[in-house]
């Protein structure tokens, strides 16, 4: 019989790319740049005005600087009201957020690491629940926190904040891309316990992962309108978004351009968060791209 030869591998050439794919490419990032950023900049404008000034003049300039007595004006406005909802945002975006990392966290870790009788069952009821909108299960709420007497407090915001299918899922992959078996194994000769390990070295082997599940639990938090709006009814109680939403439908009552000065407010705790954790949820968007 005559020996099998092994026919050498083929790499495939690697494709330049064209100075035309660039430029197309470069315009196409430019222009969704500026789409993104056209509502911002006409926010920063037209709240930076002199007061009363806001819809007038060049919408796309400065026209006289008035910010400093805008912010007065907007703090004098129903007693502090809008700072009241700066405060519950801050306090329902972070408990929630926190909160929802911690037990998104420890979910995606024990569906990634442990063996059990219907893990993958429970892994596609997650990728399940990922596809649904939570818009969807607002009226179901509403209703369940009315049977138990719960609406009008902030537990009614909380408790659905705290669960995120979407973190589970990350938090999942991230376990299983940045966490190795190894390492949990070592811990266990070493005498430590389950949650030991998780705490010591699976928090921070997935730290960037936990930190962009933390802002995007965070900004859908802030951004959420329609739970709030149905389950809080005092104002004292709700966040900024559902506040910004009831001045703007009293035309009387709230003079229209308090509107825009609170909406450019109201967008400086996401841009903090955002800058200060930057060099985290980098890592943790790419870190789930090699596996």
């Amino acid at each position: 019989m005559s020996a099998v030869t092994a026919k050498p591998l083929r790499l495939r050439p690697r494709r330049e790319t064209t100075p035309l794919s660039r430029t197309v490419v470069t315009l196409l990032l430019a222009l969704s740049t500026l789409y993104f950023l056209f509502p911002l900049w006409w926010l920063l404008v037209s709240a930076t005005k002199p007061f009363g000034r806001q819809f007038s003049g060049d919408g796309l300039w400065f026209d006289g600087f008035g910010l400093f007595d805008n912010l007065a004006r907007l703090t004098a406005q129903g007693d502090g009201i809008f700072w009241r909802w700066m405060l519950n945002s801050v306090v329902y975006c972070g408990v929630g957020a926190m909160v929802g990392t911690v037990l998104s966290a420890l979910a995606g870790y024990t569906i990634a690491k442990y063996e059990f009788r219907g893990r993958g069952v429970l892994f596609g009821s997650v990728l399940a629940a990922v596809l649904v909108p939570k818009i969807l299960f607002t009226l179901p709420l509403y209703l369940m926190f009315s049977g138990i007497h719960l609406i009008n407090t902030p537990i009614a915001v909380l408790l659905p904040s705290v669960v995120s299918p979407f973190g589970v899922y990350l938090s999942r992959v991230f376990a299983a891309q940045s966490v190795p078996d190894e390492v949990i194994e070592a811990g266990r000769l070493d005498g430590a316990g389950e949650f030991r390990i998780f705490r010591t070295l699976a928090v921070r082997m997935m730290l960037p992962a936990l930190v962009t599940i933390f802002l995007f639990q965070f900004v859908e938090i802030w951004n959420n309108y329609l739970l709030p709006a149905m389950v809080l009814g005092d104002d004292r109680l709700q966040p900024v978004t559902v506040g910004l939403v009831g001045w703007n439908a009293s035309h009387v009552a709230v003079p229209p351009p308090l509107v825009i000065i609170g909406s450019l407010v109201s967008i400086v705790p996401l841009l903090a968060a955002f800058l200060a954790l930057q060099r985290f949820w980098r890592a943790g968007m790419t870190a789930g791209a090699f596996k």
